[in-house]
């Protein structure tokens, strides 16, 4: 039984996805820039057409001012030569005006046909500090609009930051219906209330089981208020070997080049590196034991070089698929998977354990991806 209901109850199967490393994110030693594994082009679409040719369903196109390419541009990049994989492009709130943002998404939906997922961020800009209630007021605000745009004939918003009345939605149509599924993760009490209220996928970093059980039902405590219940996802690394001896010494040869100071500042130049999730990750690894582990197979020494996400599943591909299993039952259904090199990891999770998953898309599961191009402007429509 799930820890909290949720939406997809009925299924029998997760989406399972890969990240791409835009933000300079990809080493073979942790904390040690190698030239080779820079966030360029040509390096992180190929991470997206290995993800695609091992199956994964999804990717993740992080969003970070520091070193990385602009996400929206990638994602658009990446339309022509991808065909199955769905693209997870992460949106930093009230970086772009609201209703502009609603067209970019639609067009980007239109050309990846109804396999666009979106990852709402909030959080500062560059150069910017921001009160933490404001951010989320901007982000929900932001939500908001576009969830009109995307249901609505008429854009019309009242709001403390942003007011629109009566704007037209027919240039902002989406090619799914109703739009593109909303991913979401944080931790404040504005965050969760942001999540229940309006979005559909809410992503936790690793903790302990019993941690990220608590972490569900505090967001499905608030999702009840709207009568509204959510699917959960899981962000984590992994390294998987053909044995656990094997997977923990590649854990200890990743960050045998690790300077704890360099580690440090890689953590602090984040935009994210002071919100409550990432003192959580900072709190595991001083729970940990000496090796690194705060539970069987969870490892919290790759967040000693990086913000956000700061722990790997470490094993035996049947060790790995057994903790993504104990996941599974606790309700998780969406699963956002990494490691070190990238497209070498991806290669090894996709051989040993992807296979051994039921896996799939869930905008095909909300039945949000229509079978034919839909009657819109962007598609097959009347253009006005």
């Amino acid at each position: 039984m799930t820890v909290v209901p949720i939406k997809s109850s009925n299924l029998n199967a997760s989406e399972v996805s890969w990240f791409s490393a835009l933000c300079s994110d990809d080493y073979q030693f942790l904390g040690v820039p190698d030239g080779k594994l820079r966030s360029s082009w040509e390096h992180c679409s190929k991470i997206v057409t290995v993800s695609e040719e091992q199956g994964f369903n999804n990717i993740l196109c992080p969003s970070s001012y520091q070193v990385g390419q602009d996400t929206l541009s990638f994602v658009a990049g990446c339309a022509p030569i991808t065909s199955d994989i769905n693209l997870l492009a992460a949106v930093r709130c009230g970086e772009m005006q609201p209703i502009m943002l609603a067209r970019t998404i639609a067009t980007l939906d239109h050309m990846l046909k109804g396999r666009l997922t979106v990852n709402i961020i909030s959080s500062d800009f560059p150069g910017q500090t921001e009160e933490s209630t404001y951010r989320y007021q901007r982000s929900r605000e932001v939500v908001e609009i576009l969830k009109q745009a995307w249901t609505k004939n008429h854009i019309n918003h009242e709001g403390k930051i942003y007011n629109f009345k009566n704007i037209d939605t027919s240039p902002v149509v989406p090619y799914q219906t109703n739009g593109p599924l909303l991913y979401f993760g944080g931790y404040s009490p504005s965050a969760l209330e942001l999540c229940g209220e309006h979005c559909d996928v809410y992503l936790m970093w690793p903790e302990k089981k019993e941690d990220l059980a608590d972490r569900m039902r505090a967001v499905n405590d608030v999702a009840q208020k709207y009568n509204r219940t959510l699917d959960y996802g899981l962000r984590v690394h992994v390294i998987v070997r053909d044995t656990e001896i094997e997977a923990k010494e590649y854990a200890e040869y990743i960050t045998s080049k690790l300077d704890d100071e360099y580690g440090k500042m890689i953590r602090d130049r984040a935009l994210d590196s002071t919100s409550l999730g990432v003192s959580h990750q900072s709190k595991n690894r001083e729970l940990a034991d000496k090796y690194g582990y705060i539970e069987q197979n969870l490892w919290t020494g790759v967040g000693r070089a990086r913000s956000g996400c700061g722990a790997a599943l470490v094993g035996s591909a049947d060790q790995v698929l057994s903790k993504i299993n104990e996941y599974e039952k606790m309700g998780i259904r969406a699963f956002i998977f990494s490691g070190y090199p990238h497209i070498d990891e991806a290669k090894h999770f996709g051989s040993k354990v992807l296979p051994k998953l039921n896996t799939c898309s869930l905008p095909s599961v909300y039945g949000r991806v229509p079978n034919k191009t839909p009657s819109t402007p962007l598609g097959t429509g009347i253009r006005k």
